[in-house]
């Protein structure tokens, strides 16, 4: 099975441009929230437990080089990638200080086989400030991703899932950052409360209008500890079937722009956490049926259904 012959991958964009394949590196620099901390909220996100999706490796408690070296020491013993993105995953990364947010950026640098940044973030948290110091990066030759989670463009489903922002916030900060020139990735959850699995397809053709260059994609996970577990348990939650996900990420994928990257087709996690759907654990049983989707269309790169 090879989706990169259906798919532009992140992974093949990589390998395109380095000539070997790089690996992500998670970071967790214990930022918080708005949503979170009092500032626009209080319990974070409905669907959020971080634990169930943060790698072993990450350790608030030591410092990014650390944290660095553990994921390295785990990635070296099954993959042979030799250079790094660090990715600050965990919760608004960009949600601090700019004087703190540049030491913890140049100490994941400083590594010399790290060679950028992914950093994962709200719409909400990224100032003028954050975003010219992230293009400096890009200046220096970095390769530098600024990754935003959107989930839903449809305010009614933000404010159902306790997002503490809107799609005029993410709209602001893509036009801003596109002054910058950076490179931009918008997360997206198919299956939220109140949304029908098309309802992705509306959000994802909204983002696609402001020209963002990659996308994430990927099935809601319920998950324990979370405020969405406690409505889940009470029948208040409806939930996505694996067919409804893949008939409606193939139609993703068939109807993308060529130059559109998709750095994730399907959500993974810490499966103890996982509370439903259970479909949502066979990661290779989900891109497999996409793969057979798209075979069956004969849905090349560059010869895509609806181009």
């Amino acid at each position: 099975m090879d989706l990169t012959r259906h798919v532009n991958t992140f992974g093949r964009y990589l390998q395109h441009k380095y000539g070997e394949h790089i690996h992500k590196l998670s970071v967790n620099a214990a930022f918080t929230c708005p949503n979170r901390d009092g500032a626009k909220g209080i319990g974070g996100c409905t669907f959020c437990n971080n634990r169930s999706f943060s790698p072993g490796s990450t350790n608030s408690e030591l410092s990014v080089a650390e944290q660095l070296a553990s994921a390295r020491e785990k990635v070296t013993k099954v993959r042979k990638a030799r250079k790094f993105l660090a990715y600050f995953q965990s919760y608004s990364n960009t949600y601090g200080d700019l004087r703190d947010l540049k030491k913890l950026y140049d100490a994941a640098l400083a590594e010399p086989d790290v060679i950028g940044l992914c950093v994962g973030t709200r719409p909400d948290c990224v100032p003028d400030p954050v975003l010219a110091l992230l293009a400096s990066y890009q200046e220096q030759g970095y390769e530098i991703w600024l990754e935003l989670g959107l989930q839903s463009s449809f305010d009614e489903s933000l404010e159902r899932i306790n997002r503490g922002h809107t799609f005029a916030d993410y709209e602001d900060a893509i036009i801003r950052s596109r002054k910058f020139d950076l490179n931009i990735c918008t997360h997206l959850i198919m299956g939220l409360p109140g949304e029908k699995p098309e309802d992705t397809l509306i959000s994802y053709r909204k983002v696609l209008d402001l020209g963002v260059r990659a996308i994430k994609v990927h099935p809601l996970h319920i998950v324990k500890g979370t405020e969405m577990a406690k409505q889940w348990k009470r029948g208040e939650i409806e939930e996505l079937t694996m067919e409804d996900y893949v008939r409606v990420l193939t139609e993703i994928i068939t109807t993308a722009p060529d130059d559109l990257l998709f750095h994730r087709l399907t959500g993974s996690g810490v499966h103890q956490y996982l509370l439903a759907p259970e479909w949502v654990k066979n990661k290779w049983g989900i891109l497999g049926a996409v793969y057979d989707n798209l075979e069956a269309l004969n849905c090349e790169i560059g010869n895509s259904v609806g181009k």
